[in-house]
């Protein structure tokens, strides 16, 4: 009786391939001529990634205007933020910032946040976040003086997938200084961003 060849072993499962990064830029450019004469440039870089409990944000933005040929913009910012999940919705996150805003005569402001947040929503289409924490800050004015204070941190962000090609998002925190509630920091946020192409 001839042998039979044994079977071929199953090949291997391929392996999950883990989550890169999701980067976009943008750039913009507005022009007027008229009764005013007004410019304004805008650029901007975000990237996130989330991957096991871990999520990472990183950003970089600017804007330069001017109206009558007198500057009024001139802003540039530079963020990341890394959460580390507890839960499926609660996490402790780190983050940092670098500014600088020449119109409100802010050579540079570096802020630095640990807190915790919560996802009152989080699903594959939508998320809602809430964050707290407390802060510290450090500026350097134009004119040389140097001032550092604490805050507290309160922020939200809520996303949300439209279709596979159009998302929207909208974002805002505030800082207030401890000592002094009068003295805070106020970002707001909002965008909408849909595929052209799978680059563009």
């Amino acid at each position: 009786k001839p042998v039979e060849a044994p079977a071929p072993a199953a090949a291997p499962a391929a392996e999950a391939k883990p989550p890169g990064w999701e980067t976009s830029a943008t750039a913009g450019a507005t022009v007027t001529r008229g009764n005013s004469k007004t410019l304004l440039f805008t650029a901007g870089l975000q990237s996130q990634k989330k991957w096991d409990k871990n999520e990472a944000r990183l950003g970089l933005d600017g804007a330069y205007g001017e109206n009558n040929s007198v500057k009024n913009t001139e802003f540039g910012r530079l963020f990341g933020q890394y959460n580390r999940l507890f839960s499926e919705r609660l996490y402790g996150y780190l983050r940092a910032e670098v500014s600088h805003d020449a119109i409100a005569d802010i050579e540079y402001r570096v802020m630095v946040s640990p807190g915790a947040g919560y996802y009152l929503l989080k699903d594959a289409k939508q998320s809602l976040s809430v964050e707290v924490g407390p802060g510290f800050i450090r500026e350097k004015l134009g004119n040389n003086t140097t001032r550092d204070y604490f805050t507290v941190r309160v922020a939200e962000r809520y996303e949300r997938k439209i279709n596979e090609r159009t998302r929207i998002w909208q974002s805002a925190e505030w800082l207030p200084q401890i000592d002094d509630l009068n003295n805070y920091i106020l970002n707001t946020e909002i965008g909408l961003e849909t595929d052209l192409t799978k680059k563009l």
